[in-house]
């Protein structure tokens, strides 16, 4: 299933009434009915015993409280689109009922915005109600909780659906600046030549948040930072700073460029990962008084390739944080000492490729600070979005990608596998949990962590008036 995939004729929903709808997904179907790209009819499922029209308020409600500038007229016809079956995800008779709203569709997507308890038993039944032939089917992340889980669950799909009907959704691979790093690389021939291991000292990745678990304990104290951002998010960019040109002209070629990738990365040391919780985190409401769980971790990756052998890929995420910033950092070899000029040794030049806030990109280049024997950063920038809130948001493109057939942006499963065999031995050998202070930037470990390559370069925060 490519581009050329025939559109959808019916979008199902399972799971309409949950948070991720009312807080993502209504606003997404809304971003596409206002650029006219939503062409087939909406059906909601989820337990609540609802009409149509309960279905439709909740939509409104929705929208309004995510969307700053509501067009009635477009909030109008996708509620024209919705229709609503309740049931219980377990019944074989939901699945009947929604067999009879779909009607005469051929090309049904069904998302699940559901627990992953409920992913295979919902898929299994969509194929013994006889739903899955030509259907497409979005399933949220995580899949699985590690390696042999995610095996389970895949093998329990494929009973009836094969690969390219599942569509593993992960809201980053549609960000418009994780896109842009693909394009930074391939598009602009100078950066090639230097984008290997003789020019590059090391990479940081950072994804800060400054804020904590608030009323998300319940959910968050089981999986943790590692299953929640590392495994997925940040080894997906990890893996478009780090792979070959794609390609070839098969049908999958940046997916198939990006496995390769992931092939070459090692299996995670225990020895090189640091865990740490912030201070107050035990008192969340939801989180184990004695809970062990991480809310940062920083890890060191390498790449047994050509281009990357010898490079280290520092990793670091967490929450409690001083700044809510994700970015990564190229940055290159030191220059020697110049002749004439200052006695030490010019920083490094970097590269950063800021994913939020405010998308960008800043080479650093080094020249001579006026009137004195010094280096002065001479910053080039350039910010991603033109015209705020212009660019497609991740969830608004992939479930248009998921309706069009295009699949380029969603996770394949030989992917999943081989980013849950990079992190599994940090889930098997745990690394002790460091505490932290809120506001600070983790454990002091971290630091050792990079000790003898580097340092933790601090954000590249926006400058006033720059976006």
């Amino acid at each position: 299933m490519g581009p050329q995939a025939e559109p959808a004729d019916v979008l199902v929903i399972f799971g309409i009434s949950g948070d991720l709808a009312k807080k993502m997904t209504f606003r997404a179907l809304y971003r596409l009915e206002l650029r006219n790209k939503l062409e087939c009819p909406i059906i909601g499922v989820a337990r609540n015993e609802w009409a149509d029209d309960d279905c439709r308020g909740h939509a409104r409600e929705a929208v309004a409280s995510t969307v700053d500038e509501v067009d009635e007229a477009v909030l109008a016809r996708l509620c024209d689109r919705l229709s609503y079956v309740a049931g219980d995800y377990g019944d074989a008779e939901t699945f009947k009922r929604v067999k009879k709203a779909i009607g005469k569709a051929k090309r049904p997507v069904f998302y699940l915005e559901i627990p992953p308890s409920l992913f295979a038993p919902v898929v299994l039944n969509l194929g013994e109600a006889g739903l899955t032939d030509g259907a497409r089917v979005v399933i949220e992340k995580p899949f699985g909780h590690d390696i042999e889980s995610a095996r389970e669950l895949n093998a329990q799909l494929l009973q009836v659906l094969d690969e390219d009907q599942i569509l593993r959704i992960d809201h980053f691979l549609g960000k418009e600046p994780v896109m842009d790093i693909a394009y930074l690389r391939f598009a602009n021939t100078m950066l090639e030549p230097i984008w290997n291991r003789r020019y590059i000292s090391h990479v940081q990745m950072t994804m800060a948040e400054d804020f904590g678990v608030d009323d998300r304990g319940r959910f968050y104290d089981p999986v943790g930072t590692m299953r929640d951002v590392v495994q997925n998010h940040m080894l997906q960019v990890m893996s478009l700073v780090g792979m070959e040109p794609p390609a070839g002209h098969g049908e999958d070629p940046i997916r198939d460029t990006k496995l390769n990738f992931f092939k070459a990365v090692r299996s995670a040391d225990p020895k090189k990962c640091v865990r740490g919780q912030y201070d107050g985190y035990r008192d969340v409401e939801g989180v184990a008084k004695d809970s062990q769980t991480e809310t940062y971790i920083a890890l060191e990756l390498e790449v047994d390739s050509w281009r990357w052998a010898g490079v280290p890929f520092f990793i670091r995420a967490g929450k409690c944080l001083p700044v809510r910033e994700t970015e990564v950092n190229v940055v290159f070899q030191r220059p020697p000492r110049l002749v004439a000029g200052p006695l030490s040794a010019p920083d490094p030049q970097q590269m950063v490729i800021r994913i939020d806030p405010s998308p960008g990109a800043r080479i650093r280049f080094l020249a001579k600070k006026a009137g004195e024997d010094a280096f002065d950063p001479a910053d080039f920038k350039v910010l991603f979005e033109r015209t705020p809130g212009a660019d497609p948001e991740p969830y608004e493109r992939l479930l248009g990608d998921a309706l069009k057939g295009n699949n380029r942006l969603f996770t394949r499963e030989d992917a999943v596998e081989e980013t849950w065999r990079i992190v599994q031995p940090l889930l098997d050998e745990p690394a002790p949990v460091r505490p932290y202070e809120p506001g600070s930037w983790g454990p002091k470990e971290a630091n050792e962590l990079v000790k003898g390559v580097c340092a933790w370069y601090e954000p590249w925060m926006p400058d006033e008036g720059e976006g």
